[in-house]
């Protein structure tokens, strides 16, 4: 008997659909689409009415979609709430304290404005589950049919939803913890947090300097932001700040600066927020990570004794795995970090309340709690390869990599992963050395690029 191949999504991918403006499918007609087809979904489960919550970053296709999910939704039945540009993780608050059915997102996250995506948010505030995604594509695969003029969905525009969302992230630290004292810089990456995150920070005490706080549609993510943190250490630098945050286009990530300018990534950030967890004795559980955590990470939990485990990158396996233990911490080094003692999701401006609340209450800095975990110097070099190749069961790179493994020890790691966005193996090695590790990362890279050509 052969195995049943599980079915495969048409449009959804690991974090919603995303693509270029102007290429199938981010395109008007399939926006519309898509809002009607997720209207039949929702009004279809639910009792009664059935309401919807749109939010969006500051990328300038947004207004253009919103009008296009607003069309479809309303033709299905549906009513909304428009948010206006949102953080990613507000919109999951605001669709759980709205009672929505569901909350999307028109956001590409921390990619360029010219690319742009639809999340989706379950009433609860979570991703979608698998079946409701494929019940969404099945209806696109149908004739759009409008529901009777008197069942009409209506477009409510929501106008305090920044302020509820800034209250709520302030609820997530003690009321009497204060950020009096501090100097932080906050980069917005000219996205969805411009509006709201120095605010938050502002009303808990902090002196704050903004950069990154004029959208204009185009800039969004444009050398700023948690993935380009280089003028948030040239600011906190300069104005003798105490740290820096810096989120990405839509708000879910996060990288921080210490006052002399070291950039503190996402491994960082959520070993010491676990590592505070600890100290105020929290029962958290453990600490999910993924296959690209760096090694000092996992040693360092290790060493505090708190459970970690890996799994595939993305924040969605981060949050099953952390379902499947009933455990509270996990992320990303790329900053997404996900606390659901306090939130649904990852949410860049609650993280850093999480570590700010460790800083204050542990009457210490950013500098001394990143310095307790060690990093691992960490290479990754991507090697191209054609779409059907699958140089995993190759056996001169498994032997390969079995060398360097051998070379490295029990204090280094190695991985070969295929890319889930381009037709690249990504070949990872880490270890203590970092000459050793940069030297066998460019070995194993030849190795894999050798075999591609054979």
């Amino acid at each position: 008997m052969t195995k049943a191949t599980k079915p495969q999504k048409q449009y959804f991918g690991t974090d919603g659909i995303r693509g270029r403006v102007g290429e199938y499918p981010i395109t008007p007609d399939f926006m519309l689409k898509l809002g009607w087809a997720a209207g039949k979904v929702f009004a279809k489960t639910e009792r009664g009415r059935s309401k919807i919550l749109i939010g969006k970053d500051t990328r300038i296709s947004g207004y253009m979609f919103e009008a296009a999910l607003e069309a479809g939704l309303t033709s299905a039945g549906v009513d909304i709430n428009l948010l206006g540009p949102m953080p990613t993780p507000a919109v999951a608050y605001l669709t759980r304290t709205f009672r929505a059915q569901a909350g999307i997102v028109i956001s590409a996250s921390h990619n360029p404005y010219h690319d742009n995506g639809i999340k989706f948010f379950s009433g609860d505030g979570t991703k979608l589950p698998d079946e409701v995604e494929f019940a969404i594509e099945e209806y696109l695969d149908r004739p759009i049919t409008t529901v009777d003029s008197q069942f009409i969905g209506k477009a409510l525009r929501i106008n305090d939803a920044g302020g509820r969302y800034v209250e709520y992230c302030k609820s997530t630290i003690p009321s009497d913890i204060k950020l009096s004292g501090l100097k932080i810089v906050v980069d917005c990456a000219h996205g969805s947090t411009y509006n709201i995150a120095s605010n938050v920070f502002m009303e808990l005490g902090a002196d704050v300097r903004t950069i990154g706080a004029s959208p204009d549609g185009l800039n969004i993510n444009d050398h700023c932001g948690s993935t380009s943190p280089q003028r948030l250490v040239e600011e906190v630098l300069a104005t003798k700040a105490d740290l820096g945050v810096a989120f990405d286009g839509d708000g879910d990530r996060l990288i921080m600066v210490d006052h002399l300018g070291n950039i503190v990534d996402g491994d960082e950030i959520l070993y010491l927020i676990a590592r505070d967890r600890r100290r105020r004795k929290v029962d958290f559980g453990g600490v999910i990570g993924t296959v690209m955590s760096n090694l000092g990470l996992q040693l360092g939990l290790e060493a505090l004794d708190i459970p970690f485990e890996r799994v595939s990158v993305g924040d969605r396996y981060v949050m099953a795995g952390l379902q499947q233990k009933g455990w509270l911490l996990g992320g990303e080094s790329s900053g997404h970090v996900i606390c659901l003692d306090v939130a649904s999701t990852g949410d860049g401006i609650v993280s850093s309340l999480q570590a700010l609340y460790a800083i204050v209450s542990g009457e210490t800095t950013l500098h001394e709690l990143r310095s307790k975990m060690s990093k691992f110097p960490q290479t990754m070099i991507n090697v191209r390869v054609s779409g059907k190749q699958n140089l995993l069961d190759n056996a001169a790179v498994s032997n390969a990599v079995k060398a360097v493994e051998a070379r490295l020890g029990k204090k280094g790691r190695v991985l070969l992963r295929p890319s889930g966005t381009e037709p690249v193996v990504r070949v990872m090695v880490e270890g203590e050395d970092g000459v050793l590790v940069v030297q066998l990362a460019q070995e194993l890279a030849d190795i894999v690029a050798a075999q591609v050509s054979a």
